[in-house]
């Protein structure tokens, strides 16, 4: 056990069993062994890679998403240009350099990153340098006005809550001390007034995850694109409506036991989509949208065979495999899925309607 899990165990032993949202919280963030809070993690020296690693043309696509709902909306002469955790900068720095064909959108928008870790704060800093107007630790502190925003692969690392339908009600599970190893347990039965809408279409055993984290971050996004205007671009992996266990742990690109050296591996769940809309209004939503299908529309195909053009041999492979992570639907283009914020007086960003 590491050190931090036996931090973790000592302190179930003094105090009791913990939440899982308590559990993924200390794991990911505690300040000393916290996963994000100590490490670099992505890439092939790392445990996982996110989309805009894979390819320039998810960035590119995005970003002219972005600008053509700045467009769309009066082209405002001042915005603010934000990132949900910006991972190494990669997806900022294309979105920059796609929206050189306008101009007038770069000069306008104020570059603005919502990072918590120190590690990779200084990889964006390197990887961005002045275009960086500031980083912020939450999305409250963001100045206000037009928010045009990317959150890609951010809501899945957010801690979650689960709870097992029960014939009484619902029993959270938690993390407990099984023989000195860390072990899920369920506790007692209890009433959840915001899980009612839920017992008519969950069986009994069926388990409902709940994002405690997502509601106040997603009604802030919301409320600025409202008041202001803008438009949000949300990429994860998730579905509509939370149903079933999806907590998971990757270490070194595969499968984890996400209860084994704590710490040491990415933590996530699935993103409820209906959930992240509802806490969104009164901003509008439309999709999602599945990754691939969102890509194409804004062009991903095209862009792919101009870069093609330039390349051959290995590295025209390389660029090929790129593409069909990105959008085939037995890669990333099914799993991942798309949701646009956008005032309700606007029409949705391209790729969305």
């Amino acid at each position: 056990m590491t050190g931090l899990g036996a931090r973790i165990a000592a302190r179930i032993a003094a105090s009791g069993p913990i939440t899982l949202a308590d559990y993924m919280a200390t794991c990911l963030w505690d300040p000393a062994e916290g996963y994000y809070a100590t490490r670099d993690p992505l890439g092939a020296a790392g445990d996982f890679t996110t989309a805009p690693e894979i390819s320039q043309m998810f960035g590119e696509c995005l970003g002219l998403c972005l600008v053509q709902a700045w467009v769309d909306q009066g082209a405002p002469a001042r915005v603010v240009l934000a990132e949900l955790g910006p991972g190494r900068g990669t997806l900022m720095a294309d979105v920059l350099r796609a929206a050189r064909v306008r101009p007038a959108f770069r000069a306008a928008a104020e570059v603005h990153l919502i990072e918590a870790s120190p590690a990779l704060r200084a990889r964006q800093r390197a990887t961005l340098g002045d275009a960086v107007a500031a980083w912020h630790d939450r999305v409250g502190s963001l100045p206000e006005g037009p928010l045009y925003l990317l959150a890609n692969e951010f809501f899945d690392a957010l801690p979650i809550r689960q709870f097992v339908r029960d014939p009484a009600g619902w029993r959270e599970r938690m993390v407990t001390l099984r023989e000195g190893r860390l072990g899920f347990a369920l506790a007692p039965p209890l009433e959840l007034p915001q899980l009612a809408h839920r017992l008519a279409d969950t069986p009994p055993g069926a388990v409902v995850e709940l994002c405690p984290a997502l509601v106040p971050i997603a009604a802030e996004i919301g409320r600025r694109i409202a008041a202001h205007g803008g438009a949000g671009l949300i990429l994860d992996y998730g579905g509509w409506r939370s149903l079933g266990d999806t907590f998971q742990a990757v270490r070194g690109h595969a499968p984890a036991d996400p209860l084994e050296a704590p710490g040491t591996a990415d933590l996530t769940a699935h993103v409820d989509f209906e959930a992240l809309a509802l806490a969104a209004r009164p901003a509008a939503a439309a999709g999602p949208v599945p990754q691939g299908l969102l890509l194409r529309r804004l062009g991903i195909d095209a862009r792919s065979e101009r870069l093609a053009a330039g390349l051959s041999g290995e590295r025209l492979a390389l660029h090929r495999a790129a593409h069909r992570r990105l959008t085939h639907d037995d890669e990333m283009g099914r799993l991942f899925r798309g949701l646009a914020l956008h005032p309700t007086a606007a029409p949705p960003p391209p790729g969305f309607a």
